[in-house]
C-alpha cells in the first residue's frame, strides 16, 4: 500500500484542466502521475506559457514517479502481451507496479491485466 489512491493517466489531467466535470468526485484524492504524464502535458508542440503555468499548477498536487528498472520491465512486458502505445504501458506499468488503480477514460487500458482500471 502506497498511501496514494490511484495513478492517474494523462487525459485525466486534461479533463481536470479543461474542467470537465466527470473528474470532480476524483480531485480531493492523493494522486501519483507517471513521469510520461508530465513530459506528455508539458511537451506538447507549441503550448502557450499560460498552458504550461496552469498544468505545472496541476501536476504540483500530483507525485511524478520516476521511471524505475521495475516500470520498464513492466512496460515492456505490457507491450509484448498487448497492443499497446508505449506512454501507456508505461502508465500502465507504473499503476501495476504501485498496485493501485488507474483512473483514465482511455477504453485501451481494459485490456491490460494486472491493474485496476477506474475507467471514467
Amino acid at each position: 500500500m502506497t498511501g496514494f489512491d490511484f495513478v492517474d493517466d494523462t487525459n485525466f489531467l486534461i479533463d481536470v484542466h479543461e474542467g470537465r466535470e466527470k473528474v470532480e468526485p476524483f480531485l480531493d484524492s492523493s494522486v501519483i502521475v507517471s513521469v510520461i504524464t508530465e513530459i506528455e502535458l508539458l511537451g506538447r508542440h507549441k503550448i502557450t506559457q499560460e498552458e504550461q503555468q496552469k498544468l505545472r499548477a496541476i501536476l504540483d498536487d500530483c507525485i511524478v514517479f520516476e521511471l524505475t528498472a521495475e516500470i520498464r520491465r513492466l512496460a515492456i512486458e505490457l507491450r509484448q502481451k498487448t497492443k499497446i502505445k508505449t506512454p501507456d504501458a508505461i502508465i500502465a506499468a507504473t499503476s501495476k507496479y504501485l498496485q493501485i488503480p488507474l483512473v483514465s477514460s482511455d477504453k485501451g487500458f481494459k485490456n491490460i491485466e494486472g491493474i485496476e482500471l477506474i475507467l471514467i
